[in-house]
């Protein structure tokens, strides 16, 4: 603990500094249990991304051994440009958004592909979308995880560190006060009965 000054200024200082910290400290917990309940709701909607994408999958596999069959039938046919994001404020930080996937489908020609091309198109444009909407949630998850850490630590700062460091200044200086305004009464009364009378 660094060194106190033993003065009424101080003591109002301190006062004033108690009384922020005390302020400040519900605003960061209720910060810290937004963010503890945005990182529960993101990681059920990642997860509920990732049973999508696991039961697509799953459906694919019934027909996958059509494209060993028929090598090459969707060469070009899905071309992924990028991903479509915007941004959100939660609690004061910024995250991406998924708004889709920029995807360019080529054309199909039913007369030279077969049947099942038009479904596995259909099924891997869906996949990808899946995927890039689960990263996209990964990515808040990471901001928003970030953060909590960072408000976490306010927390413990302030009620482990500054509200009990300024509480027991505040002690500290109230009693030494106190023991000083005791000594000049005594000091008073000793001159006085040392004073010659008239």
């Amino acid at each position: 603990m660094e060194k106190i000054k033993l003065t009424k200024t101080e003591l109002k200082a301190r006062t004033d500094a108690l009384k922020r910290f005390q302020r400040f400290l519900p605003m960061l917990q209720l910060k810290k249990q937004q963010l503890q309940g945005e990182i529960a709701g993101i990681t059920a909607k990642a997860e509920e991304v990732s049973a999508a994408e696991r039961e697509l999958k799953g459906g694919i596999d019934r027909w996958v051994g059509l494209f060993a069959t028929d090598e090459g039938a969707l060469d070009g046919l899905v071309n992924v440009k990028g991903v479509k994001t915007g941004s959100a404020n939660i609690a004061g930080v910024a995250i991406p958004t998924f708004e889709g996937i920029d995807c360019e489908v080529g054309e199909v020609d039913a007369w030279a592909t077969p049947a099942w091309v038009d479904d596995a198109v259909e099924a891997t444009v869906r996949v990808v979308t899946l995927r890039c909407e689960r990263e996209i949630y990964e990515e808040q998850k990471r901001l928003i995880e970030r953060e909590l850490r960072v408000t976490s630590q306010r927390v413990n700062l302030f009620e482990k560190v500054k509200i009990p460091e300024c509480k027991e200044a505040i002690r500290v200086i109230k009693i030494a006060i106190g023991d000083e305004q005791t000594a000049a009464v005594a000091r008073g009364k000793i001159a006085k009965g040392r004073a010659p009378r008239s």
